[in-house]
């Protein structure tokens, strides 16, 4: 192990409190050292930041990292400053007092990192300062905003491409947790990365559970699960701003802390309802899909799409915010059929052809997903084209619950003979909304103008409702009966297998649709609260749960006496640690995954004396060994979670 490297893994215990590298870390830190470019495609919660921050601390020099998310910054900063090492951002937030002083002590030397947004980095004059303060690494963490073909496209992105121009000598670090092979590969051209070296984990969250329910009475739905888990963080994501305002104001209503978030709101609202939610003040947070979050809350438990997202990269990411910590978490898909009709009428208000056919794909694999009676899992991890070697990941609803099956030969028939028959009367197709009105019999003006009211297939689906039919089309378009051109607006035509099933009619089975599964989406993965003792929530850390609770009430006032969030004390996955093995000297508690010499320095004195009482008033219960010890469930790879040794 060379010199450098030693000092880094000193520190890795030194300021984080870990004793060893999670996957691809060391290995990512090794070739930033080395002084070479680096792609890192890593999830949400596999420690992304560490890549960087551990090489910042053992060089000389400054670290720059680039991030689009002003809270954040600061989240990451705090967290620094708490395990000792000298970080600062620049941001608008900052008044023009804070900026100055800031930019003092970067021209003393005094920082080893600096947060800053591509805008600022990029304003006239501001890398002439940079060039003066001696970088020695560039992170452009979110790189997919750089991609139009991302989820999350920033138009400032694309100036950080001079970058290696201007600093040719220092390496540039590129960081996601999002981003399909196409966006990859358009990241690295648009950086102007040199000979990278490339790094991509997986993207499976084997601690997160994936549940879709049909929307039902949605807003009970959201009200049953917040009751359900009032101890614990969620967010609930909703289409439009009025939705988020709404919902909110209903779960506050009912007894629920609530808040809303979205682009629309008064900046400083949005901050404070925001840092309520981190301090733990507020229990649910809802926010707009399109307006993201930015947070770095680790112990969010459960995430809620109200709405149906309008793309599987955007939904990955947002479920993402569950359980960063590595102990389980829930997401929640409420999806009903008509908001699929809703979204399609969305696509076709926009101007662009090219914007409406990517729309449109993306809309097709969202919805596929939703209605889909395959693991979640498998599906999910296939979009990013990675396989997941097994049949039944045993925590998603299709997999612990399988749906029936449903003989759906003769509306197959109907629907597949509409579309032919629509193309042969026009020489023409349509998409699939005008089929399924044919089918039903609807009197719109198209139909009439196109004369499909006098064929043959018109009204001969009164049987089923639109909803139902949509169910059907896209299910045939998934199982290639039929294919769906989003180039071309969306239309349908019968594929050869298709016209095969047609002339055959051969049988055609699908899952019945989600509203037969019964439970409309109201279950929850935990009650009210836990009994003290060893009940626990598969892949959780099973530990003294009345002891868990002091830590956190002491975690709480130590937190709101540096005005900083509980999390940036000491993550849940701590305190369980502690609230499983006692830890009553300092050597024990320095044990503890997560605490670090800066932290034993400033709090544990306090843990270990508050441990101590709690032992006093109780007997000290017994764990055995990988009973809930903070290693996921169901056989998953204990790597890919955040308890335990890892970092």
């Amino acid at each position: 192990m060379s010199e450098e490297f030693s000092r880094v893994v000193s520190a890795l215990r030194q300021y984080f409190g870990f004793t060893s590298f999670r996957p691809l870390q060391e290995e990512i830190i090794r070739e930033a050292l080395g002084g070479r470019d680096v792609f890192a495609l890593l999830p949400t919660g596999g420690g992304k930041s560490l890549c960087f921050q551990l090489p910042a601390i053992v060089r000389p020099g400054l670290t720059v990292v680039v991030s689009p998310l002003i809270a954040l910054m600061k989240d990451q900063v705090d967290a620094l400053n708490s395990a000792g090492v000298a970080a600062t951002f620049l941001n608008s937030s900052l008044s023009p007092e804070e900026a100055r002083a800031r930019i003092q002590r970067l021209h003393q030397g005094d920082y080893k990192l600096l947060y800053v947004a591509p805008e600022r980095l990029m304003l006239p004059g501001f890398l002439d300062d940079i060039a003066r303060w001696n970088p020695s690494l560039f992170a452009i963490d979110e790189a997919h905003c750089i991609s139009e073909w991302g989820h999350d496209f920033r138009p400032e992105y694309r100036q950080l491409a001079q970058l290696k121009a201007r600093f040719s000598a220092a390496p540039l670090m590129a960081l996601t947790a999002t981003a399909t092979e196409r966006v990859r590969e358009d990241i690295l051209r648009q950086l102007k990365l040199r000979d990278p070296a490339r790094f991509v984990a997986s993207f499976n969250r084997p601690n997160l559970s994936y549940r879709v329910a049909l929307k039902q009475s949605g807003y009970d739905q959201v009200l049953a699960l917040a009751r359900a888990r009032r101890k614990e963080a969620g967010i609930v994501y909703c289409q439009s701003r009025k939705g988020a305002e709404g919902l909110a104001s209903k779960l506050r209503a009912d007894g629920i802390q609530a808040a809303p978030y979205h682009a629309g709101m008064e900046a400083a609202d949005r901050a404070r309802n925001q840092e309520r939610f981190l301090r733990d003040e507020i229990q649910v947070i809802c926010a707009t899909i399109a307006f993201g979050m930015g947070i770095n809350k680790p112990n969010v438990r459960f995430v809620v799409h109200y709405d149906l997202p309008k793309n599987l990269e955007g939904y990955y990411q947002e479920t993402g915010r569950a359980g960063r910590d590595g102990l389980p978490g829930e997401c929640l898909l409420l999806f009903s059929p008509g908001d699929v009709v809703k979204c399609e009428r969305f696509i076709e208000q926009k101007p662009d052809p090219r914007e409406q056919a990517i729309a449109r794909d993306q809309l097709r694999v969202m919805s596929h997903y939703a209605e889909s009676h395959g693991c979640r899992r498998r599906t999910l991890l296939g979009y990013f084209g990675e396989l997941y070697p097994e049949e039944n990941c045993s925590s998603c609803d299709n997999c612990i619950t399988p749906r029936a099956r449903w003989d759906v030969t003769i509306p197959a028939q109907k629907l597949l003979s509409c579309v032919y028959r629509i193309r042969e009367q026009n020489n023409f197709s349509t998409g699939l909304t005008h089929v399924i009105e044919v089918l039903t019999g609807a009197a719109t003006q198209k139909i009439r103008d196109w004369g499909h009211d006098r064929i043959s297939t018109y009204g001969i689906g009164r049987d089923l409702s639109r909803l139902e039919w949509g169910v059907i089309g896209r299910e045939l378009v998934r199982l290639g009966y039929l294919s769906q051109d989003a180039s071309r607006f969306g239309v349908v035509e019968v594929t050869d297998l298709g016209m095969k099933a047609l002339r055959a009619r051969t049988p055609v089975e699908m899952a019945r649709p989600l509203a037969t599964r019964g439970d409309g989406g109201t279950a929850a993965a935990s009650s009210d609260s836990r009994p003290r003792g060893r009940d626990h929530t598969p892949g959780d850390i099973e530990c003294d749960e009345a002891l868990f609770e002091r830590l956190r009430r002491l975690r709480k006032g130590l937190a709101d006496e540096r005005d900083v969030p509980a999390y940036i004390i000491l993550s849940d996955v701590a305190l369980r640690h502690m609230a499983r093995r006692y830890p009553v000297t300092e050597v024990e508690m320095l044990r503890i995954s997560g605490v670090g010499e800066k932290k034993m320095r400033d709090f544990g004195a306090q843990l270990i004396a508050e441990i101590r009482a709690h032992l006093d008033e109780n007997p000290r219960l017994e764990f055995t060994e990988g009973s809930g010890a903070g290693g996921p469930s169901r056989g998953l790879p204990a790597r890919f979670l955040g308890s335990g040794k890892n970092a």
